[in-house]
């Protein structure tokens, strides 16, 4: 573990409805009790916060650590300016789903401990998820989220930590994040249930890569596979939205992705799925088939989102990039 002298504190103001903000002000306190040096970085776009970013660990005089605090879309943000960068990320959780603290141990309740462990913990190298798109979607500007734009327009190449979404998943964040009500987890349910009046399965066609392996049900992929599917969700981690195991068998470290594919269903089969999968529970189905594989392409009329932020339109290929991250973790999960 380096010894942290200084860190680069990005804030999304945002994240979680004032969680971010009220995260970073309680773990400034700790840090300067420490004798941590603090650079402060907000940016009113999530380009802007991505040059900075850039800019700020490409110095001579950089930190030794970056810290976000916010949620998963800050987080996806960080990730793009960071990209070649061996400068350690660290957390403090702050946004309304958190999942990448969840999945590496950070406590989501308590910025002191997390930034503690900022301080004190292990680096845990973990692998990265890779979306590259030939179109590119922007959130408006009403979604009231600081990560709306990343860059320049197609073709897009975005890392990202957790879960790539496509179709009914992806299109329930993307309403959800033009709704203003109803706060917190709630506007996602609400957002499932305008979504499942629309059309569910569309026509979708998955290419794995040639050694990738079926793992529930087990068996042998096909080369390529079409057929009609609600949803897809590529995992570089188990779970989205705040704990929903949508990649249940995904593993952060182990240079693959799990792919799940929700095939065909009705409007009431999938009414009693969601429930189970946003209380966090392994949700299982014949019309649910897994995969894991380093790569994956995609193609079908459906939307994509990553980390919970809008990125563009499939058809796009989604690659594991193993050990592509410096995480800064507790002890007990290095």
């Amino acid at each position: 573990m380096p010894e942290i002298g200084s860190i680069l504190l990005v804030t999304n103001p945002l994240s979680g409805h004032g969680k971010g903000l009220a995260a970073a002000t309680a773990a400034r306190a700790r840090f300067e009790a420490r004798g941590v040096r603090i650079s402060e970085l907000c940016g009113r776009t999530a380009d802007e916060t991505r040059r900075l970013v850039a800019a700020a660990v490409a110095a001579p005089a950089a930190p030794d650590a970056v810290v976000c605090a916010g949620g998963d879309g800050l987080i996806c943000v960080v990730l793009q300016a960071l990209a070649g960068s061996e400068i350690p990320l660290g957390l403090l959780p702050g946004g309304t789903g958190n999942d990448l603290a969840r999945e590496l141990g950070i406590p989501e309740q308590d910025p002191i401990a997390a930034a503690d462990i900022v301080c004190d913990g292990a680096v845990r190298t973990i692998d990265l998820g890779v979306v590259e798109t030939a179109d590119h979607l922007l959130a408006p500007p009403e979604t009231g989220s600081v990560e709306r734009d990343f860059g320049d327009p197609a073709p897009t190449v975005i890392r990202f930590a957790t879960v790539a979404a496509t179709g009914f998943d992806a299109r329930v964040t993307l309403r959800a994040n033009r709704m203003r009500r109803p706060k917190g987890s709630l506007r996602y349910s609400l957002a499932a249930v305008f979504e499942l009046a629309g059309r569910l399965a569309v026509p979708y066609r998955i290419e794995l890569a040639e050694d990738a392996v079926q793992v529930e049900p087990a068996g042998t992929p096909a080369a390529g596979l079409a057929l009609e599917a609600v949803m897809v969700a590529v995992g570089n981690t188990r779970s989205y939205g705040g704990g929903m195991l949508i990649c249940p068998d995904a593993t952060v470290d182990d240079g693959l992705l799990e792919v799940t594919v929700v095939g065909a269903m009705s409007r009431r089969e999938m009414t009693r799925l969601l429930p189970a999968l946003a209380a966090g529970r392994r949700i299982e189905h014949p019309a649910i088939t897994r995969y894991r594989s380093r790569s994956v392409r995609i193609a079908a009329a459906a939307p994509v989102t990553a980390d919970g932020e809008p990125i563009g339109m499939l058809p796009a290929t989604f690659r594991a990039l193993p050990a592509a991250r410096r995480m800064l973790v507790p002890v007990r999960t290095a």
